[in-house]
């Protein structure tokens, strides 16, 4: 097993072992690492910088441009870095420090905030500047992703993974709650160029943290040494060897078809959803909307960690997972403000707990070398297919409207579930003769 950073291995307790020994099924276990308790917290203000940004940069596009197509582009254009380079991300922090990995997307991240800032002051933004910004944006989210779950699972070790991951998703989707609130009042109390600029200020303390963190003691888990991924052949290769584990295969699929289907295609239409609503630019009602999706996810985070709750099945990953497709199909087609808040917490609950569970197995399932990589694949899953929930949903509501968009893909979405969900049944339970 990775051995812990300096000084963080908790009394009574050891990282290592052979195999995958049983989950830890204390509270917040993955707490009792000092180093994991500061990454969290200075993740979660780097993701809540990254939605500061988006809050921001969301609102000034809709409001100068008024384009659901647009919206729908803002989604692609971000995701396509995690789609089409998770996997080399991955294998970049199989071979290298990922703490070098993280600096250098935090880097890009800031520079990103500061590129907005210089075009909102000049008042000079075309639609093409916010193309090239989501794109860079979306790399920079693509570096720091494989690397953060490498860097949680070397700190905590593997007894503690699942809570070690279950907290890294509710310490950025607090990040993610903070961030509209935050960038909300940026917007209001400093404008959207001096708010964003600001708002880069916000990734240093994980930066700073990553350089003056001591470097790793003791030895690594015996493991062959990771391959170099030089081209599309060997990435297709190392999909095929991590493919060939099941409970990876199975997850992956999970994450992506969710992701494809669904994902978070209907963020950058919000505002459209609460002008719906009858509030128009009422910016405290869109924040609402926002923050109330991440709220759920929040208290997913710390209910099921408080209590040891959900068994890691791929069963019952599934059941949340057609659940939060049904919260979300609920928001498409109702009227009413207070209904669509509670449905989107409830969504946020669903999805914090299928997609942690589905990244713990698949992670926790990968060839140790390969670590890095698998993260890599799930993420391709995981976030570089919401690129496609950027067609379905954004371009198809340029077409028939966000409501239809939503709601068909939700529906689609629940179809292929509980197909899944027989599949697995079927694999438990086979028919004898």
């Amino acid at each position: 097993m990775n051995a812990p950073v300096s000084g963080d291995t908790p009394r009574g307790d050891s990282p290592g072992g052979a195999g995958n020994p049983a989950p830890d099924s204390r509270s917040y276990a993955a707490l009792r690492y000092p180093s994991a308790r500061t990454y969290l917290l200075f993740a979660a203000m780097a993701m809540m910088a990254d939605h500061v940004e988006h809050a921001i940069s969301y609102w000034i596009i809709f409001a100068k441009f008024d384009s659901p197509a647009l919206a729908g582009f803002a989604v692609i254009s971000h995701w396509v870095p995690f789609l089409l380079g998770s996997i080399w991300a991955g294998a970049l922090a199989d071979r290298f420090d990922p703490r070098r990995i993280i600096q250098v997307g935090m880097v890009l991240f800031m520079a990103v905030s500061l590129g907005w800032g210089l075009l909102f002051a000049t008042n000079s933004l075309q639609q093409w500047h916010a193309v090239i910004l989501l794109i860079a944006h979306g790399c920079a989210g693509a570096l720091w992703a494989p690397a953060g779950q490498v860097l949680i699972h070397r700190i905590v070790g593997t007894r503690q993974l699942q809570s070690g991951i279950r907290l890294m998703a509710t310490s950025l989707t607090l990040g993610m709650l903070l961030g509209p609130a935050v960038g909300g009042a940026l917007l209001i109390n400093l404008g959207p160029a001096t708010g964003i600029v600001v708002n880069a200020a916000i990734y240093l303390p994980l930066l700073v943290w990553l350089v003056r963190n001591p470097a790793w003691t003791g030895t690594a888990e015996a493991r062959p040494a990771a391959g170099r991924i030089t081209s599309y052949r060997d990435m297709i290769a190392t999909i095929r060897q991590i493919s060939s584990v099941p409970v990876v295969l199975s997850m992956t699929l999970l994450a992506g078809l969710s992701a494809a289907l669904v994902g978070n295609g209907y963020h950058p239409n919000l505002p459209e959803f609460a002008r719906d609503f009858g509030f128009g630019f009422d910016g405290f009602r869109y924040t609402l909307l926002l923050t109330a999706y991440a709220a759920g996810a929040v208290m997913a985070g710390l209910t099921l960690e408080a209590h040891a709750l959900l068994a890691t099945q791929p069963r019952t990953a599934i059941i949340l997972a057609i659940f939060w497709c049904a919260a979300i199909g609920g928001f498409a087609i109702v009227s009413n403000y207070t209904v669509a808040v509670i449905l989107l917490l409830c969504a946020g609950f669903f999805e914090l707990s299928f997609v942690s569970m589905a990244r713990t197995m698949a992670q926790l399932g990968a060839p140790a070398h390969m670590r890095g990589r698998a993260i890599g694949l799930f993420n391709v899953g995981s976030l570089g297919f919401r690129t496609f929930s950027g067609v379905t949903i954004g371009f198809g509501g340029g077409i028939i409207g966000i409501h239809w968009s939503l709601g068909l893909s939700a529906a689609a979405l629940f179809v292929v579930l509980l197909a899944m969900l027989a599949w697995t049944y079927r694999m438990a339970h086979p028919v004898t003769t």
